[in-house]
């Protein structure tokens, strides 16, 4: 067991501003000379890129919902050797599911409470003065057993607004770590899946210093980790087997979206991960046992993707013997045709029948639990599997063999069920790991 402090940096909703938060921070400890360890709450797949560019070390997500707690304990251990922990919430404090998952509803406030993080809350002070301490007085009272830490004000307009901000958190005693004062220039670029992907931003190296340098001039960072806590780390736990022993991934801005835990789990298994990048032409290691091409963003390089010639036929001969498997944006690129937003047709590899639009767009968001009706790469039909989906695409054709009942969080079927045909499968969900493993 390990004892390593740290604080959960959440907010009171999305939109405040924690992201940009969570980045100076990481950066100015970093800078201090300390390791530190970043987590992400719940299953985002954009943050932990730009938590790895800015600590320097890759983050993991911890979720309570899709994972039990043996493979929670595996997230955990990964904070060995750090000198501080910094984990990020999603949207806000309390918000989960209503349904209960494998160990609890998803919720930042689980994820603090189970790691002992006391909570830096960003409140963003626009609009109000005093006011602010009403929400977050009620943030801090609506679980007494959850440690606060206290609140960073956001957007502070005038040295008079913090003024008067803080006068009302001092009535409602609630310290106050910082005060940052609004800058248009502290917003990361974004796109219709949130955040743009950390190997797209045209320059976040300096992007990150400039939160840092923000933080420094405006917020206790001493105070800040003097409020760190934490409980013991397990030191083992189970992370997710790999498929097999030769893993081709797709590694590119197309197809980037593969959550940390799984990568870490198959390379510490002892499996070979070998990249490729189809926007470069490049086709997969004819010695792979497996293909395996990730989320990400295809719909803006469809064009590319479609004229990638090496790598379709590579991806093409590999299917006739051995599996290949595609999520969410890899799934559509395995499919017959992806239509951008422009309503061009790209034609995509062909070795499913998928057609997927994004001239007709449908938000698709949430937890997903898929029970397999056949194998897919790593695990047999009947397995039940966790994970999360979020794209805004429109199936117009899917004409294959469903691959598994999907459901959502409250256990409400969902259409999309995923695709098999011969040695290739897909799904539009991002697996984060299996019942039972």
């Amino acid at each position: 067991m390990t004892d390593i402090a740290g604080v959960m940096i959440s907010a009171p909703s999305s939109g405040t501003g924690k992201t940009t938060v969570m980045l100076g921070l990481l950066r100015a400890l970093r800078d201090e000379g300390l390791t530190v360890q970043p987590f992400k709450s719940g299953p985002d797949y954009i943050d932990p890129a730009f938590h790895l560019a800015a600590a320097g070390r890759p983050s993991f997500n911890f979720d309570t919902w899709a994972m039990d707690q043996s493979l929670l304990d595996g997230v955990a251990a990964q904070a060995a050797g750090a000198d501080i922990i910094v984990g990020e919430g999603s949207m806000g404090l309390f918000d989960g599911v209503a349904t209960r998952g494998q160990c609890g509803f998803g919720s930042s406030a689980e994820t603090a409470a189970a790691m002992g993080w006391p909570v830096v809350l960003v409140v963003d002070v626009s609009g109000q003065a005093q006011s602010a301490a009403a929400t977050a007085l009620g943030f801090k009272m609506y679980n007494p057993d959850l440690p606060f830490a206290g609140v960073i004000l956001n957007r502070v307009a005038s040295p008079r607004h913090e003024r008067l901000t803080r006068v009302g958190m001092e009535q409602a005693g609630i310290r106050v770590l910082g005060a940052l004062p609004r800058r248009g220039d502290l917003k990361l670029p974004e796109r219709h899946l949130g955040l743009i992907q950390a190997v797209e931003h045209p320059d976040l190296e300096a992007a990150i210093a400039g939160y840092a340098d923000f933080l420094r001039e405006h917020v206790d960072l001493a105070a800040i980790k003097a409020a760190a806590r934490g409980r013991s780390l397990p030191s083992t736990g189970a992370l997710p087997p790999p498929p097999a022993q030769r893993i081709a991934i797709a590694r590119d801005a197309a197809f980037s979206f593969t959550y940390p835990h799984q990568l870490t789990g198959w390379r510490a298994a002892g499996a070979e991960i070998l990249p490729f990048s189809p926007l470069a032409d490049e086709a997969p290691d004819e010695s792979a046992d497996i293909v395996w091409l990730p989320g990400g963003y295809p719909e803006l390089h469809a064009g590319q993707i479609a004229a990638s010639r090496v790598f379709l036929a590579g991806l093409r001969v590999h299917a006739q013997t051995k599996p290949v498997h595609g999520e969410c944006g890899g799934y559509m690129a395995l499919g017959e045709a992806l239509i951008d937003k422009d309503g061009v047709r790209h034609e995509m590899a062909g070795l499913l029948g998928l057609v997927t639009s994004y001239e007709k767009r449908k938000f698709n968001l949430g937890y997903r639990r898929a029970v397999l009706s056949a194998p897919m790469p790593g695990y047999g039909a009947g397995q039940a599997l966790r994970g999360h989906e979020f794209h805004y695409s429109s199936i117009l054709e899917q004409p294959d063999a469903p691959l598994a009942e999907v459901f959502d969080a409250d256990g409400n079927a969902v259409r999309q069920t995923g695709s098999r045909r011969a040695n290739t499968t897909g799904t539009f969900f991002h697996l984060i790991t299996a019942e039972g493993s």
